[in-house]
């Protein structure tokens, strides 16, 4: 899926996955002391405009740009819009227009497993010591125990992958593993597994 097919996607008025935070990214990213942030693949911005309302100054990088401007619109709504950032680039290959940050944020991200490697190392690049980066994904445990994410093993990491793509980039590791999650279906709500990434770059 390229970003010709996320525009279309977001072509629409809704706000495709809310304009609520994702309940991780609160529970793992409230506790911190507001500073600079990176929200990578960060869409229409429910998770960036939410940090900038703690007082976060966050850059949206994700390659829609139908995204984006709905994220500029939603921030402007909500009267944070200095805070915000957006930058139109793929989750591989972007240069962020403030670097190093104290937070990096990569919210569903669900590509091949080669590309989320590359995507990782990118983002842990830019953090700065002392710094953390956040991550959250559909998990791989999905496809035997619940309904979440896509169907397909290889855009589905679990802890055991997100651990060795971190591996040598300088983080203490303080969180990663699968969380109990739900997805919203055509039956109601179903159990999602959920893969969580917390770590802390070392100085």
């Amino acid at each position: 899926m390229d970003a010709k097919y996320w525009d279309t996607k977001y072509e629409t008025e809704e706000f495709v996955y809310t304009k609520l935070v994702n309940r991780f990214v609160k529970e793992y990213c409230e506790p911190l002391t507001p500073g600079t942030a990176m929200d990578v693949a960060g869409g229409e911005g429910r998770n960036t405009v939410w940090l900038a309302q703690q007082g976060w100054q966050v850059e949206n990088i994700d390659f829609s740009q139908t995204a984006l401007n709905k994220c500029i619109v939603f921030a402007e709504e909500e009267g944070i819009a200095e805070l915000v950032d957006t930058n139109c680039a793929s989750a591989l290959e972007f240069e962020p227009h403030q670097t190093p940050v104290d937070l990096a944020i990569i919210g569903y991200l669900q590509i091949n497993q080669a590309d989320l490697r590359t995507a990782i190392k990118r983002v842990a690049g830019h953090v700065k010591p002392g710094g953390h980066l956040f991550g959250v994904w559909h998990s791989r445990d999905n496809l035997e125990h619940s309904f979440g994410g896509p169907r397909d093993p290889e855009v589905l990491p679990n802890p055991e992958l997100l651990n060795e793509y971190l591996a040598g980039e300088g983080f203490e590791i303080i969180d990663c593993r699968n969380r109990d999650g739900q997805i919203q279906t055509r039956e109601g709500l179903k159990p999602s597994v959920t893969a969580v990434l917390f770590a802390r770059k070392l100085a």
